[in-house]
């Protein structure tokens, strides 16, 4: 798409890395293999990703991906299955994808969270984690890992 919007962003051309079909790896036990979608909208302005899960437990998310300022920092906003609504402030760095929720918005803020992914040399897999803080940020526990694998 960045080639059919030349006068875009270099911010958001950033995010063509996402583009396209995945498989979502869930490192918890017994959970299958999901789905996740990202594609650009609304004139390649803003990235969309879908989500789904085979299994009833994990919810289903749609996510919205914007540009945050001219530094090169991004918003992304989250909606799940459960009426759950979130804002992460959100870089990709080189290869790092890192998502942080430190503030309170829609949803109560009882703790802190953070996604740290990293794209293979290739672009075809993220290994990330999704991370939580007790304590604002001086301790960090791992929640989950994630594995998303390239489909299309």
């Amino acid at each position: 798409m960045s080639d059919q919007l030349p006068d875009r962003p270099a911010a958001l051309a950033a995010l063509d890395a996402f583009v396209g079909e995945w498989t979502v790896g869930v490192h918890l036990a017994d959970a299958p293999v999901g789905r996740t979608v990202f594609e650009w909208a609304l004139d390649g302005q803003y990235l969309f990703q879908r989500s789904a899960s085979p299994q009833p437990d994990l919810p289903g998310s749609l996510v919205i991906m914007a540009r945050g300022g001219e530094d090169g920092a991004y918003v992304q906003h989250y909606f799940d299955s459960r009426g759950v609504v979130r804002i992460y402030r959100m870089e990709l760095r080189g290869r790092r994808w890192t998502l942080l929720r430190t503030e309170a918005d829609f949803s109560p803020l009882t703790f802190w969270q953070r996604f740290q992914g990293e794209f293979s040399p290739d672009g075809s897999v993220i290994e990330g984690q999704w991370e939580t803080s007790h304590d604002s940020g001086a301790r960090w526990e791992v929640d989950f890992g994630l594995t998303y694998t390239r489909v299309s």
